[in-house]
């Protein structure tokens, strides 16, 4: 039972101090994207995933590659001859983190339905895809809804995160795409701001739940998640952590349910493993550097979570 994702990964440059990027003292490397987030957050905790996607003839392509294979995910490469994208990422103050996007007309936004591998998504536990990826071109917004049709056709669950980025497309935009990928999914992540884009509820689980997804997850940060998971609703609180980095919190969080639920754990037990796995990730500077492993995830938590 394995885990299939796709969408862009790109080069991230992290400034180092706080204050304007002009002002930095260096730079630090890295990698970026949604889903390998996930897939790499599911590889750390055991399960098995892979993450496919373009990727430019370039060293930043190079490097996601090499990482991901690292981390333990099986990487399925279009070579493109653009470049592949990157981000500029800096703290601006101590409250306020600050990301530059350089991804128009990159290797990863000409992702396109040929490029995906069919035997790769028909065979997959869990197909996971995000709504990032529907906003970067015309052809990735085909790619992504011929991989869950690819996927309901073959009896493979759909899991969505609504992750919604304004500096992609508008909330006007973005509704009507999003709501039909949800109403299509078996699971389905959003944050309560998410949800309000397409959902008309002042409860964000029930508006998400009434578009069909048998689990859908209501991510809120400190204050934990809330869920309704074949019919039962759920609460679980957050865990009191040191904050480092928010960023990648998310991913961690999707990575620790989805990895759960694919070693056959009950729902109670998946939204205990993304609440420690998002707490764990928060605690370290980067997207996905950390993302942890179960003996990391039972240190922070105290329970016996190794599966």
């Amino acid at each position: 039972m394995s885990l299939f994702t796709l969408g862009e990964s790109m080069g991230i440059f992290v400034a180092d101090g706080i204050g304007p990027v002009e002002h930095a003292r260096g730079f630090t490397l890295g990698v970026a994207g949604a889903e390998s987030n996930v897939a790499i957050g599911v590889a750390r905790l055991g399960g098995a995933a892979t993450w496919a996607g373009r990727l430019g003839r370039d060293a930043a392509g190079g490097l996601i590659a090499a990482r991901l294979r690292a981390s333990g995910v099986r990487v399925h490469v279009v070579p493109d001859t653009g470049h592949t994208g990157l981000m500029i990422r800096y703290r601006r103050s101590a409250q306020f983190i600050q990301a530059d996007y350089h991804r128009a007309g990159s290797a990863g936004s000409r992702l396109s339905p040929a490029d995906l591998p069919r035997d790769a998504i028909r065979a997959a536990g869990i197909v996971h895809v995000t709504g990032i990826t529907p906003a970067l071109s015309d052809t990735c917004r085909a790619a992504v809804f011929h991989t869950v049709e690819e996927a309901r056709s073959a009896g493979v669950p759909v899991s969505v995160d609504v992750n919604y980025r304004s500096k992609l497309w508008s909330r006007a935009e973005a509704a009507p795409v999003l709501r039909d990928l949800v109403s299509r999914a078996d699971v389905v992540f959003a944050g309560p701001d998410e949800a309000a884009i397409f959902v008309d509820s002042t409860d964000p689980v029930d508006g998400l739940a009434r578009l069909g997804p048998a689990e859908v997850i209501v991510k809120d940060g400190a204050r934990g998640c809330a869920a309704l998971i074949d019919g039962v609703r759920h609460e679980a609180p957050a865990l009191t952590v040191t904050a480092v980095d928010p960023v990648g919190a998310g991913d961690a969080f999707v990575a620790g349910y989805l990895a759960d639920r694919l070693a056959g754990v009950d729902a109670a037990g998946r939204l205990r493993t993304a609440i420690a796995a998002g707490a764990f990730a928060v605690t370290v500077p980067g997207d996905c550097e950390g993302l942890p492993n179960r003996a990391e995830l039972a240190a922070l938590s105290g329970e016996d979570i190794n599966r």
